[in-house]
């Protein structure tokens, strides 16, 4: 047991350690290129970040665990939405919110999860061509990203100092540091999680409830930690993209990948429960902020209690 406990105690220091220069990095780049930093928040840092999840389900998938490949996908959106971005906004809200940015990739998520839900409740599973069509998603979300990035630049005045700061940004750097930064991780998030379910199995708890509490919230230690290094850093809005940017790819890439592979018998508290209510936090918590184009303390308030009625009902 002090094994596990040591091996827990690690994994947590390399996702600090890799959360902390993930944002430094990709704001880095963000800055060398003009990039907006909700931008880069739900491209390069949600991918990184993304990575557990994606380790998880596809070794689930394999193993014949569907419960955890989809309570992982949906209880790590309702992970991120109602702790990680309730916890963000509660501290710092979010402030001078870039509309067009936020409302595209907000019209994508609720397409995506609402289809899902429908699709899933009607059939009870996730076949492979669902899987297929997720992935061929996730390459039409990654091009919009790409072409919108041009529309999406940010106007800043910069500083004789600021500028010669600019020079000196090199991106080919910035980038291996976001690859090392991403195993980081990865490697945290795996130790985490591997350990989190050894430990949680002397609770005696259904796979189902693992997966959507104790092994979501390990595979978005990654989110919390570069949520709140982002915060720390005054990059509120890096950490808001990088929820955003996280949760269609947990749709996208942990469903779809393992869906593609094996596809994917539902439990009904899945479809029923989990799907709807990751919608309908997301929903609390971008809608506002499309209307007033920054967040509130009373959202995060909001959102961190309904996550704690979540875990209550998941365990009772």
């Amino acid at each position: 047991m002090i094994t596990v406990l040591l091996l827990f105690l690690a994994g947590l220091i390399l996702i600090c350690l890799g959360g902390d220069r993930l944002v430094d990095a990709s704001v880095a780049i963000a800055r060398k290129m003009g990039i907006p930093q909700i931008v880069v928040g739900a491209t390069i840092v949600s991918i990184g970040t993304t990575l557990p999840e994606v380790l998880v389900s596809t070794t689930a998938a394999f193993d014949g665990s569907a419960a955890i490949s989809a309570g992982n996908a949906f209880g790590s959106i309702i992970c991120n939405t109602a702790l990680i971005a309730g916890l963000a906004q509660l501290l710092r809200p979010s402030k001078k919110v870039e509309f067009d940015s936020m409302a595209w990739r907000s019209v994508f998520f609720f397409a995506v999860i609402l289809g899902l839900t429908a699709y899933g409740w009607f059939t009870g599973r996730f076949d492979r061509p669902v899987g297929f069509l997720l992935l061929v998603l996730f390459c039409v979300y990654a091009g919009l990203n790409i072409v919108r990035s041009q529309k999406e630049g940010e106007v800043t005045v910069e500083t004789p100092e600021s500028l010669e700061e600019l020079k000196r940004i090199s991106v080919p750097k910035n980038l291996a540091v976001l690859v090392v930064c991403a195993l980081m991780l990865f490697l945290g998030a795996n130790l985490l999680v591997d350990n989190g379910i050894i430990l949680a199995g002397f609770l005696g708890v259904p796979e189902r409830v693992i997966a959507v509490t104790a092994i979501a919230l390990g595979t978005s230690l990654p989110e919390l930690v570069t949520s709140i290094m982002s915060l720390i850093k005054g990059y509120e809005n890096v950490g808001l993209g990088n929820i955003v940017g996280a949760n269609i790819l947990n749709l996208l890439l942990v469903i779809g990948i393992p869906a593609a592979i094996t596809g994917m018998e539902l439990e009904k508290q899945t479809v029923r429960v989990d799907a709807p209510l990751g919608a309908a936090l997301m929903a609390v918590l971008i809608l506002p902020i499309l209307v007033r184009k920054k967040g509130s303390r009373i959202q995060g308030l909001v959102l961190l209690l309904a996550y704690a009625v979540y875990c209550i009902c998941s365990f009772a």
